[in-house]
């Protein structure tokens, strides 16, 4: 029995040094190779997009750049790797990106079926149907019979059948993989509807539209999709990273704290910004980075508001239920302490 016990315990010890070793792998490559390698959207304005150099900017590329602010002090040190709905999970399963940050809705599937993890939310969205106004659609209950664009591989095309057949209406789908081509066979008329997340319909409207005008998003929202970066199952470390790295946004803005003004408070005497720009505590040290971690993700990313404002508010979005906790939405982050 006691020999047992020992190998029990021997085992469990070895577990737990192989779990810890695992935990730095994520974090040790990445500072090795020195770089965080982002999965985002292939091109969805106000999320993810190059501009006419080649600069990646939206609220999902600016979590890469909030990692990479944690990790490297740098907020450029980010390789991006442009992805469809279907590619997404597998290149964060084979280890091709270190974190997928690409409007993807966490769903409990995703969350206990594909040895992944998602680290937060960072815009909470639903479905919609865009159509246009030259068809005198006012609701999605008058869609029976419509031919319908959507794209495989997402929550989007399960809400559509689910909503059609609770509501015991018909519909044609246009299946195609790549946005632009979905979004050209909208507007080119070989659809009646373009359904994805509202954020996408307003993203693709403003962007993309030959006319914003001539298209309206219908009043229906008929799912919940709040949308997240996803990293590896198995490494806490690195899932720890990216979460906090998402909260200290999220802080940031809830105390006041931004881009512009960052860098005064680095002498505040509040001990809540004292532990945020590292000036007290070893938080940092905690997670393996720099004691300025998060004040480096706010002096060269910003907090959500001012990623928000940057990238979507220029676009027609309303913070709605992305406004913080304390301004009647339901953006909360735990504290830093």
């Amino acid at each position: 029995m006691k020999r047992i016990v020992v190998w029990a315990g021997a085992l469990a010890l070895a577990i737990t040094w192989a779990g810890s070793a695992f935990a730095q792998s994520t974090l040790a490559a990445v500072k090795a190779k020195g770089y965080v390698q982002c999965g985002v959207n292939t091109g969805l304005a106000g999320f993810s997009q190059p501009d006419s150099k080649g600069v990646w900017h939206g609220l999902d590329v600016d979590m890469c750049r909030a990692v990479a602010a944690a990790v490297f002090g740098d907020a450029s040190k980010v390789h991006y790797t442009p992805l469809t709905a279907q590619q997404r999970f597998t290149a964060l399963q084979s280890g091709e990106i270190d974190m997928l940050s690409r409007n993807t809705t966490w769903t409990i599937t995703r969350d206990t079926n594909l040895g992944l993890t998602f680290a937060g939310v960072d815009y909470y969205d639903g479905q919609g149907f865009m159509v246009a106004k030259k068809l005198g659609v006012k609701s999605a209950k008058d869609l029976n019979g419509a031919t319908i664009c959507v794209q495989p591989g997402t929550t989007t095309e399960l809400n559509l059948a689910d909503y059609f057949r609770a509501n015991h209406m018909t519909f044609k789908p246009v299946v195609i993989e790549k946005l632009e081509e979905v979004t050209n066979a909208f507007f080119s008329g070989r659809c009646d509807v373009f359904t994805t997340d509202v954020s996408g319909l307003v993203s693709t409207r403003g962007s993309r539209a030959p006319n914003p005008a001539d298209y309206v998003i219908l009043p229906e929202v008929i799912s919940k999709e709040p949308l997240g970066p996803v990293v590896r199952r198995g490494d806490e470390n690195w899932f720890d990273i990216v979460k906090w790295s998402l909260f200290a946004m999220l802080n940031a803005e809830e105390l006041g704290l931004s881009s512009k003004n960052i860098e005064q408070q680095l002498s505040s005497t509040n001990p809540a910004i004292q532990r945020f720009v590292g000036a007290s505590g070893d938080i940092g040290k905690m997670m393996g980075l720099d004691d300025r971690w998060a004040y480096n993700i706010v002096k060269q990313v910003g907090n959500y508001g001012e990623s928000f404002e940057t990238n979507l508010t220029p676009l027609g979005f309303d913070r709605g239920l992305n406004r913080l906790w304390t301004h009647g939405g339901i953006m909360y982050a735990p504290p830093i302490r």
